[in-house]
């Protein structure tokens, strides 16, 4: 994909608040995850409710997938690295991401969908991202969008840093999704060893790196392999600067908060318990899409 590239170098980078390990957890039918961004974070890192990160060469990892769910009140993204993943929805949608491609569904006001994969050997890794809806979108029309690699925007900088541009924008480079109540940004990065990445972020923005390829410095903080820096959100700092100290791949992610209560069972994010209990009778009525 053509881009013109622009770069704004940033005058004060934020530092690492704290690192994650993320937690170990069977999701699906008896998936494997790691499960880097969990709820006691959810506040902190509003609008982001959830990131898990699933990586294995091993079949009996994967292969019984997720079998249809429900969900209310989010967006999930699913990011695939390797690995091919059907999607089938209670709305008719349906798709295939594949390598280096993204599934961006709008849950709104109710949906069941299912994630399998199309394959019975060889590496399957990937991400998938929990987005929250302000309290005006959580019962809109549930929406779907199959993203293949091609139509993810992307650059390389003199420095030779590649840039994929998920959602929001870089560098006068724009992602291929956009969201106005959250404007979240997601980058995937590969930064060779010794190189430093500048990416400006908004102000008030809460924002996380996840690393897993090699190791990352931010303001003189390591950030090993499979773990999360939560960014701090000092006055005046308009970016955060990355160096690899090997050859590194990494997410950038950042967001507006939505500010509003977070009310969440299982698969169903609302506003309020009333909410909740609405949702789950609203499901089991069957009046989901």
């Amino acid at each position: 994909m053509n881009t013109t590239v622009t770069n704004t170098p940033i005058a004060k980078t934020r530092s690492v608040e704290r690192i994650i390990n993320g937690q170990f957890v069977m999701d699906g039918a008896g998936v494997r995850i790691n499960r880097v961004l969990t709820g006691p974070l959810q506040r902190r890192l509003d609008p982001f409710l959830m990131l898990d990160a699933f990586g294995s060469d091993k079949p009996g990892d994967y292969i019984a997938g997720f079998p249809e769910h429900p969900h209310r009140g989010f967006e999930t993204i699913t990011y695939m690295l390797a690995g091919r993943m059907r999607h089938r929805d209670s709305a008719g949608n349906e798709g295939l991401v594949t390598d280096g491609g993204v599934q961006w569904m709008t849950a709104g006001r109710g949906v069941a969908h299912s994630e399998m994969p199309e394959q019975t050997e060889g590496l399957m890794e990937g991400f998938q991202l929990w987005l929250n809806l302000p309290s005006t979108d959580k019962m809109m029309e549930p929406w779907y969008r199959d993203i293949p690699r091609e139509e993810v925007p992307r650059f390389t900088t003199p420095d030779g840093v590649t840039v994929q541009v998920i959602a929001g924008s870089t560098h006068g480079v724009a992602g291929a999704v956009q969201r106005a109540h959250t404007e979240p940004l997601y980058l995937d990065l590969e930064i060779p060893a010794g190189v430093t990445f500048e990416q400006p972020l908004s102000a008030g923005h809460n924002a996380f790196v996840y690393v897993f390829r090699g190791e990352a410095v931010i303001e003189g903080k390591g950030v090993p392999q499979t773990r999360m820096a939560i960014l701090d959100n000092a006055p005046g700092a308009d970016g955060v600067r990355i160096k690899a100290l090997a050859p590194t791949r990494l997410l950038v992610l950042a967001g507006k908060p939505l500010g509003e209560p977070i009310a969440q069972y299982g698969p169903f994010v609302m506003n309020t318990q009333a909410e909740l209990v609405q949702a789950v009778e609203d499901f089991r009525s069957g009046r989901f899409a």
